[in-house]
């Protein structure tokens, strides 16, 4: 492995008076650098969608830019998943900020060189390699996570920490309306984001820290006698694990962790289902212009911070750290909103935003909360590969059908139609997440007799 990738190396220990100030100072940081440096890597993940309409009106179909968009999902899934595998076995500052800073390159690219939105092909090799790179800001994130905050915490921390790529991606809506104030070219929208997102990369190198050990500290599980309820822990979970291992016996072999990854291909139907196509449809169906859509784009993702911080409180102090009853709750409300959305007639601006920012609040709660089922349900040196082999299924099979299939449907038979198929996957996800619920009756009935 590459030396500056290899995961920091363990720092002679603290003074035992001095250990309790630096674990506050450093739990501190290293949110702060993750939540940053998080919210930077959706800078340069879906500003594309904002040009969309844009390509539209140079002669792309919505089949041609949902097949290029799609590049992203694909790669993003794939690299979630085995490059998850990599981070748990690397330095999590410098793994989280080379993937940014490539990240950006390509954005920069693509909106600097008009050979890079000359054709189809050539767009989605440019999304392709995108995401591959923007696979490697989540694996990071959750290895700090599980190494900095213990367990019965982590579902509230996991919340607000969750609620970085709400800030990233409501970002993008404003700094594309600022970028077309200043440049007056739509190109501006893809390369002014790549600008923003490499000055986060090197704030995450001077931010972020590895593992507590890395930085003389004793293990979370030891500081706060917190020890993880899924599995028995032991010192030997402290031990870095080979990919063999963490792949078949802490990922392949869960059913419980298959459930949710598949639950969770539906979940992103509907999260990208209505957010990539939100531009272009607020501008067809619903007469939106370019500023009115930018900052719907903004309100639905700005919503999920209050709904994702609710979300992760009622898991941990209401449910007693089960993930399921929130999540389907949440995903009853959105179908709810969503079909308001879809059957509210043109003519009612208000309406339909505020449907978005009801889509917003609570869509993000079960997207969250499937992460932390994944970080919940394996050792933490595994963490990066569970989160991953759920953000596959998302990705690769929710983004993408998201993508694809609805910019297929609506070409062929009409907004009505790709709506339908919005509502319909927030019913399976339903459906899917309930089957988890047992489950997770059993494992906390130990704990809360």
């Amino acid at each position: 492995m590459i030396g500056f990738l290899a995961p920091a190396s363990h720092r002679e220990s603290l003074a035992a008076d001095k250990v309790d100030v630096a674990y506050r100072r450093l739990r501190l940081q290293v949110f702060i650098g993750i939540f940053v440096g998080y919210a930077g890597y959706y800078l340069v993940r879906k500003n594309f969608t904002l040009a969309m309409p844009y390509l539209i009106d140079a002669g792309y179909s919505k089949t041609d830019l949902g097949l290029a968009l799609s590049g992203v999902s694909i790669a993003y899934g794939l690299s979630k998943f085995f490059m998850g595998s990599v981070s748990d076995r690397s330095n999590a500052r410098t793994f989280m900020a080379l993937g940014l800073a490539c990240s950006a390159i390509v954005m920069i690219a693509m909106g600097a060189l008009p050979i890079a939105t000359s054709s189809v092909s050539i767009m989605f090799g440019l999304l392709l390699l995108n995401g591959w790179f923007q696979g490697m800001g989540w694996p990071p994130c959750g290895r700090v996570m599980v190494h900095w905050f213990s367990q019965n915490e982590r579902g509230t921390k996991m919340a607000i920490w969750n609620v970085a790529h709400n800030v990233g991606g409501g970002m993008v809506g404003p700094v594309a309306i600022l970028a077309m104030a200043v440049f007056a070219d739509w190109h501006a929208v893809l390369y002014v984001h790549g600008i923003f997102a490499l000055v986060v990369a090197v704030f995450i190198l001077i931010v972020v820290r590895d593992t507590p050990q890395s930085e003389g500290l004793p293990t979370i599980e030891a500081h706060r006698n917190d020890y993880p309820k899924a599995y028995e822990y032991s010192e030997s979970h402290e031990q870095e694990l080979s990919a063999r291992a963490i792949f078949f016996e802490f990922v392949l072999n869960n059913r419980f962790l298959w459930t949710i990854a598949i639950a969770n291909a539906f979940v992103y139907f509907v999260r990208y289902g209505v957010l990539d196509w939100a531009p272009t449809y607020l501008g067809e169906v619903k007469q939106f212009s370019f500023e009115q859509s930018g900052w719907a784009y903004a309100f639905y993702e700005f919503a999920g911070i209050p709904g994702t911080l609710v979300c992760g409180w009622m898991s941990d102090k209401v449910f007693n750290g089960r993930r399921a009853p929130v999540s389907i709750l949440f995903l009853v409300f959105t179908l709810a909103c969503v079909v308001t959305y879809w059957l509210n007639p043109a003519g009612n601006p208000n309406l339909d935003i505020a449907m978005l920012i009801g889509i917003g609040f609570f869509i993000y709660g079960p997207v969250m909360l499937i992460g932390v089922q994944a970080l919940d349900l394996a050792p933490k040196k595994a963490a990066g590969t569970a989160a991953g082999f759920t953000g596959l299924f998302g990705y690769v099979g929710g983004a993408v059908s998201a993508n694809v299939v609805i910019g297929i449907v609506v070409d062929s038979a009409g907004w009505h139609a790709g709506m339908g198929l919005v509502a319909g996957a927030c019913v399976v996800a339903i459906l899917l997440i309930s089957l988890t619920w047992r489950a997770e009756s059993r494992a906390a009935s130990p704990n809360t007799a």
